[in-house]
């Protein structure tokens, strides 16, 4: 895993741009982070909702593609429980709820340490060419 790891901590440059970090991955599985900072505020000083989308997208494109097979997103829906104030950390946690050789599904489930913030549930293409 250590291989998804460093793949993704050094290619994936949307989301090292937005300060998300990699925590963990395993097979069907991923953890990620996001500081909040001043930048990921919209104008009713929340969180954006594409901030904490990039954040749930990033772990679930970690997780689809910890078999080492190229896994594209087809469909994706989040849906947003609590408003997250600047300062805040979040945690995005990936899981595989199914998988087959064309296509995975992944339910992430998006947290402030405290509660549940958001949910995102994700489809992912696997791909014929291997990820490396």
């Amino acid at each position: 895993m250590q291989e998804i790891l460093d793949f993704f901590s050094e290619n994936d440059h949307f989301a090292r741009h937005c300060g998300i970090e990699l925590l963990e991955a395993a097979p069907g599985h991923a953890k990620a982070k996001m500081e909040i900072k001043q930048h990921h505020m919209n104008g009713a000083n929340t969180v954006h909702g594409g901030a904490i989308f990039s954040l749930a997208d990033f772990a679930f494109a970690v997780a689809a593609n910890t078999q080492g097979q190229l896994s594209l997103a087809i469909d994706t829906s989040l849906s947003f429980f609590k408003a997250t104030p600047k300062g805040a950390t979040l945690y995005a946690e990936a899981e595989e709820l199914s998988s087959n050789q064309r296509l995975g599904c992944y339910q992430v489930r998006i947290t402030d340490q405290k509660q549940l913030v958001a949910q995102f549930q994700g489809t992912a293409y696997r791909k014929k060419e291997s990820l490396f």
